[in-house]
């Protein structure tokens, strides 16, 4: 009983009647509360049942008193009165039984009390009976039958006692009755005590279903208090009521609080006044407060009706849920209902909505509410047969920036260049953030193509201009490509697919311009998409070879080394351009397995070369940043045992604009193994003496077009190759020339200093077979001696 009276249960609905009397107890329902309620009743009828006692015990003693010697009646007396000053005491531990659960020896001591008083009343008729004649003998047995019944009457919740008393008191009497021979008397006292012990069993029932009654109405009741209280104590919610006129009546702290006026300022002021604010006399409500003011004035139930109210002059926004209040004659009496405060929620959900379709860097609108802009834009051209258009913009030259500087820069670059784009919209444009460095720009009305052009040159023109962020001047361009619905597409994916492809065919041509869809693009995607395809499987089939351009020496002409220049003959293609694969590989970073298998297969080559021949490989920025680039340079020195020092490893200066850390540790690694670095292409990118200063250059290669530009007397490509040489001696570093194609072009390179020249007037890229018979020919053999 313990174990279960800890568990929290309801009330049984089922009262057995072996439950009911105590010799059970059923695994459903909450017994031992139950067994509270029952003997909840001896405290309340106590001062009843102690008299009807007292005034038994007296009647026997008058039946008693001049038949029976007055000791023999004395002590009896004596004895009942000791039995019920004892039981009183022990009723006085149920007083708070209702409100708790009973142990079995609280029980237990009950029933105890209960047998002692039934012996006590058992010895008048049973023990005295014989002593006295049958007049007094039915005396006695009215005074018992009397007690009995006061017994079942006056505890009906506790039958286990009636039972106990009755059994033994009616027990005893009808069996003296039959000994003594009076059987119709002992008939009688049978029937008595089964209509007792019957009417006993069924009050309890009543008294107890009574009781489960009340205990869940008492139960109900706390609930709604409890829930009221919130109501009223909570910091959100509030109850409000108005009557026929619609004014506020029975006015809640909390209601008051939230109007912010003292409860005795609204009592009996109209509801839609109190909420209104000014529109209350200017008669211009808003539409939530409108709609509310015609439910109240039709009578209708409403929940969770979101309404814009004013409260000191401050917009709010509250949520409304009320319902009609009929009274007993079935006449309308007014509203009642719940109200609390949601605009803080309502802020939040306004927020959240703004993020799901704004961008939160730059403030325009973000892919989302772009596509959504097209769709409308496709839907407008269709039902009007206008056109509409749609431009995909990318910045030049934004990864650079974000490389070098950062991307707390980048970003602030960003957000320029979103202000930029706002400020060249008009109101039938819409521009936006796709994402990283992509724009976009929804035209509604392009019927006229020439706007288009017109709207992106525009913008190139803008975003092209210098930006002045956080002490930095930085210039950065603008690709744009675009497509026109429906001609280019009548599906918002479709006409974004297509200003995509138009957009790469901007940035392949070198960016800053400004390309319209066409149709031929969707053949040149599919090509690169078999081109990728196709290049995945190259390696694996051996369709690259390796081609060498032989580097010399300025005045002697001896072939000092060779450039590994990679080729690819397809299967499926043919021949491919290397500057049609090579940036498709490093873009799906298939440069990688690729750039180690060139390095494997220069370094065994130029095994069969002699030993003062080197052998330069280009090296990928993908390859450079990649974790396992200095363990490929090990294996394939190790696998070919060629010498460290005879392998050259080029470089551009882009490398460094992704990650200058990395790349520069890289290049370190395999510098310390004896590699040489030769910086490729100087001048013609984002030229920094810097990394000049920090890494140890074997050889600065000067570019074809400074020495094309000097072969033509163009002054500044004079000026700057100068410069190069100078600074290659004054750093111990040699110089290449590249691009040396006529014979006055190598004599000026010669003029200008550079100490080895690369070009097709000493020989173009050629397989390892013909490399190697430049070395058996022997008007182009460098002196051995002279080496």
């Amino acid at each position: 009983m313990e174990k279960r009276s800890q568990s929290p249960q309801a009330l049984p609905k089922e009262l057995p009647v072996l439950a009911v009397l105590g010799f059970t107890e059923p695994a459903e329902g909450d017994w031992a509360h139950l067994r509270g309620l029952q003997y909840s009743c001896l405290a309340r009828a106590k001062a009843v049942r102690m008299a009807t006692q007292v005034a038994a015990i007296i009647a026997a003693i008058a039946v008693l008193l001049r038949h029976l010697p007055p000791l023999a009646i004395a002590g009896w007396a004596a004895c009942a009165f000791a039995v019920l000053w004892w039981g009183v005491r022990n009723e006085r531990q149920f007083a708070d039984s209702e409100r708790r659960r009973l142990s079995r020896a609280e029980i237990r001591s009950h029933a105890v009390t209960v047998i002692a008083r039934a012996v006590i009343w058992a010895i008048p008729v049973c023990a005295f009976g014989p002593f006295v004649d049958q007049q007094v003998q039915v005396k006695l047995w009215t005074v018992v039958a009397m007690l009995m019944t006061a017994c079942a009457v006056l505890v009906p919740g506790v039958p286990l006692g009636t039972l106990i008393f009755t059994g033994i008191v009616g027990g005893s009497t009808i069996a003296y009755f039959i000994v003594l021979g009076t059987y119709d008397m002992a008939l009688v006292g049978l029937a008595f005590v089964g209509v007792i012990i019957a009417g006993a069993v069924e009050s309890a029932r009543q008294y107890l279903s009574t009781k489960v009654a009340e205990a869940g109405m008492h139960e109900r009741d706390e609930v709604v208090s409890m829930l009221l209280r919130e109501f009223e104590e909570g910091e959100a919610d509030w109850l409000w009521q108005i009557d026929t006129a619609r004014r506020v009546r029975a006015v809640s702290p909390r209601f008051a609080f939230a109007l912010g006026r003292d409860a005795s300022e609204i009592e009996g002021v109209p509801f839609i006044q109190l909420i209104a604010g000014s529109a209350w006399d200017s008669g211009q409500f808003p539409p939530s407060l409108h709609e509310l003011a015609e439910r109240l004035k039709r009578r209708e139930s409403f929940s969770n009706v979101l309404v814009r109210v004013s409260i000191d002059g401050q917009p709010r926004w509250w949520e409304l849920s009320g319902t009609p209040k009929i009274s007993d004659n079935g006449q309308f009496d007014g509203f009642r209902g719940v109200g609390s405060d949601v605009t803080e929620a309502r802020e939040n959900s306004d927020k959240i909505a703004w993020l799901a379709r704004y961008d939160t860097l730059t403030g325009l609108p973000n892919r989302l509410m772009l596509t959504e802009a097209l769709g409308d834009a496709l839907v407008y051209a269709e039902q009007w047969r206008t056109r509409c258009a749609f431009l995909m913009i990318d910045l030049d030259r934004f990864k650079a920036v974000n490389d070098t500087l950062g991307h707390l820069v980048g970003d602030q670059l960003l957000a320029r260049v979103s202000e930029r784009l706002k400020s060249q919209m008009t109101d039938s444009e819409l521009c936006g953030r796709l994402g990283g460095d992509e724009f976009a720009i929804v035209i509604r009305d392009a019927s006229d193509l020439e706007h288009v052009n017109r709207v992106a040159q525009r913008v190139i023109h803008s975003l092209s201009q210098p930006y002045h962020v956080d002490h930095h001047t930085l210039y950065v361009g603008a690709s744009v490509g675009s497509a026109i619905g429906p001609r280019d597409g009548q599906t918002v994916e479709t006409l974004m697919r297509n200003a995509d492809l138009a957009l790469y065919r901007s940035k392949d041509g070198g960016g800053n311009a400004h390309y319209t869809y066409e149709p031929a693009l969707h053949a040149h995607a599919e090509e690169r998409r078999q081109l990728e395809f196709s290049l995945r499987a190259a390696l694996q089939r051996e369709e690259f070879t390796l081609n060498y351009q032989p580097v010399v020496d300025a005045h002697s002409e001896g072939v000092l080394s060779f450039e590994a220049l990679l080729r690819w003959n397809s299967k499926e293609h043919g021949f491919v351009s290397p500057a049609k694969f090579i940036p498709l590989a490093e873009d799906t970073r298939l440069i990688v397995p690729i750039g180690e298998w060139v390095l494997k297969e220069a370094c065994r080559e130029a095994m069969n070369w002699p030993e003062h021949v080197r052998v330069a490989v280009n090296v990928s920025g993908e390859q450079l940043l990649d974790h396992n680039f200095a363990p490929s340079v090990v294996a394939a020195l190790t696998q070919s045992g060629l010498s460290a020092s005879r392998l050259e490893l080029e470089v551009t200066e882009s490398i460094f604009l992704r990650d200058a850390t990395l790349a520069r540790s890289a290049l370190e690694q395999v510098m310390a193994l004896g590699c040489k670095i030769a910086l490729d292409d100087f001048g013609t990118g984002y030229s920094s003496l810097g990394y000049l200063r920090k890494l140890r250059f074997s050889t600065i290669k000067v570019d074809r077009s400074f020495v094309q530009g000097a072969a033509t007397g163009n002054a500044e490509s004079l000026a700057i190759i100068r410069a190069v040489v100078a600074m290659a001696d004054s750093l111990d570093m040699s110089t290449t020339a590249e691009g040396a194609e006529t014979e006055k072009e190598v004599e000026m390179i010669r003029q200008l200093g550079c100490r080895k020249i690369q070009g097709y007037y000493f020989g173009r890229p050629m397989s390892a077979r013909d490399a190697l018979g430049l070395f058996r020919n022997r008007s182009f053999v460098h002196d051995q001696s002279a080496a």
